[in-house]
């Protein structure tokens, strides 16, 4: 089954950054989160702040993938009131002033199967998403959502994990496209670090068995395991750092404190030096950031 989309932003991006020699940082947020005057601060400022590609989660109710860190900024955003039409929304405003950035919408398949996967694959298209990661649709059961995904040029990201054996990788490779996430740490994100050596030999031998970009996420807090990360992936996904900020800047009743928004894209703005130092020895070199 080919798993192909044609040319795209994401796949100009990564090109782009392979001619540069260096790895792309993806950050992930979340739509409304703590609500929408400082989730639209924050989606202005990343791509400026260094975001080579963005993430958007998308609220669920139930997102057993996610550790304590973006599980309460769910919850935040569904109290502050968030659909998947508000999502949508926040991408095609963006599309006005930002073109070239591409934007991945991370959630659950539960909402969208509501929305109905053909509808939702062209109203994604449409206010300029990429692609999408639905953690809990595995390649077996994606094909209802995938190809309506491929219909309207859109990549469908999919998880590898250091549990995925070598009977299930091809699978995962084959309905795969845009790039191959790789969990770096057992578990959910946001409760561990990454081992940078088991990672590395990991994302080594998956090369060999795709060419897509391979990007690494999960257990990664800080500049300089950013840069570590990113001496040899092709992408690295910082999430739970980057929600932890948010939290940590808001009050009881879910307020910002003054100055958040600066202080999260100043964290980027550390990630970004490290990612795009990181071939040049900025491993070493790179800042612990904020909310290490």
């Amino acid at each position: 089954m080919s798993a192909s989309v044609t040319e795209s932003r994401l796949t100009r991006r990564f090109e782009k950054l392979k001619e540069k020699n260096r790895a792309a940082l993806v950050t992930f947020i979340t739509a409304n989160d703590p609500d929408p005057k400082l989730f639209r601060q924050l989606l202005e400022g990343l791509p400026t702040a260094g975001a080579d590609i963005i993430e958007l989660g998308m609220p669920f109710s139930d997102p057993m993938a996610d550790g304590p860190s973006v599980q309460l900024s769910s919850q935040r955003a569904l109290l502050a009131g968030v659909s998947i039409d508000d999502v949508l929304g926040a991408v095609a405003d963006m599309r006005e002033w930002e073109m070239d950035t591409p934007v991945i919408l991370m959630g659950y398949y539960n909402p969208i199967y509501r929305y109905g996967p053909a509808e939702f694959s062209e109203a994604a298209a449409n206010a300029g998403v990429d692609g999408v990661i639905i953690v809990d649709l595995p390649p077996e059961e994606a094909e209802e959502l995938n190809h309506h995904l491929r219909a309207n040029n859109l990549h469908m990201i999919f998880l590898a994990a250091p549990t995925t054996d070598e009977t299930r990788l091809p699978r995962v490779l084959d309905h795969a496209s845009g790039f191959v996430y790789y969990v770096a740490v057992k578990g959910v994100t946001g409760t561990k670090s990454a081992d940078i050596s088991e990672v590395s030999a990991r994302v080594a031998a998956m090369r060999k068995q795709t060419d897509l970009p391979l990007g690494v996420g999960f257990g990664i807090r800080t500049a300089a395991q950013a840069a570590e990360m990113a001496q040899f992936a092709d992408a690295v996904v910082i999430g739970s750092a980057i929600v932890d900020i948010i939290t940590d800047g808001i009050d009881g009743d879910r307020r910002p404190q003054p100055g958040l928004a600066a202080r999260v894209l100043d964290f980027v703005k550390d990630l970004a030096n490290g990612v795009q130092t990181a071939r040049l020895g900025g491993a070493e070199n790179a800042s612990t950031g904020a909310g290490a």
